[in-house]
């Protein structure tokens, strides 16, 4: 039996905004991408970028994760615009890039930003969607997010999905990395340059400890004194190929 979802609300005023809230148009404005309005092969070409660019993110758009079979698809009408999206988050380099390196929550989190546009109200829209994941699988929470009122009457069958509320900030797509942060962990990311910092922090005070303690004949004092020197550019013997006489370094053999 499946469980319902439970209930929750927003809780600040940013998420009750119908729109970007801006009557004229500027870098911040969202350019929508509807099928009606591709009137070319470019035109077409234009929202499938758009597509991959907002359901992938700019961190997992690679030439072996396009979905040449949607592609053509859509181009020849058969399928619409929300299908194709569907096809894009159903798809094997999706799971296998963003759904297999995520928690539910994280997954939540991203799939609200690209599918819906915006990012979750608060931590209990997170939890609603999590246990929606346990009870239904991923396919089931893809398919109730597009087939979601909200998803209707923001971008129907024909238009993109695009970031509807983006109050502050740069664009989803840009700033959502590809797992999050307790993955990077597990994988020793983002702990790098700490250690190297701290690295060369300890190895600088070791090297002004042992200098100041130093004694004549030492090898450190030589090193000090060594990264001290600048060779000159010119140290080198330049010559030029035109001042080389090729001819007297050749010995001439006359006839006998």
């Amino acid at each position: 039996m499946s469980l319902s979802l439970l209930s929750y609300a927003p809780t600040t005023q940013n998420h009750r905004v119908t729109d970007f809230g801006t009557p004229e148009r500027n870098e911040d404005t969202p350019r929508p991408y509807r099928i009606e309005d591709a009137t070319s092969p470019q035109d077409m070409d234009a929202l499938i970028w758009a597509a991959y660019r907002q359901v992938y993110s700019e961190h997992v758009i690679l030439a072996s994760s396009r979905q040449k079979t949607l592609e053509s698809q859509l181009k020849n009408r058969a399928i619409t615009v929300r299908d194709f999206v569907r096809g894009l988050a159903l798809s094997e380099p999706f799971y296998r890039l963003v759904v297999e390196t995520n928690n539910n929550y994280r997954l939540v989190e991203v799939c609200l930003k690209r599918l819906l546009g915006r990012a979750p109200y608060n931590k209990d829209e997170e939890i609603a969607w999590s246990i929606r994941i346990g009870t239904q699988g991923f396919r089931g929470f893809v398919d109730e997010l597009i087939n979601s009122p909200e998803y209707e009457a923001a971008f129907g069958d024909s238009t993109v999905p695009y970031q509807r509320r983006r109050m502050e900030g740069r664009p989803f797509n840009l700033v959502t990395p590809r797992y999050g942060s307790d993955h990077r962990a597990k994988l020793g990311l983002g702990m790098l340059d700490w250690q190297f910092t701290m690295l060369r922090f300890y190895e600088k005070q070791g090297t002004s400890r042992r200098l100041a303690q130093a004694k004549a004949g030492d090898p450190i004092l030589y090193r000090q004194l060594a990264r001290t020197v600048t060779p000159s550019p010119f140290a080198g013997q330049t010559v030029s190929v035109a001042d080389l006489d090729f001819a007297a370094k050749v010995p001439y053999r006359g006839r006998r």
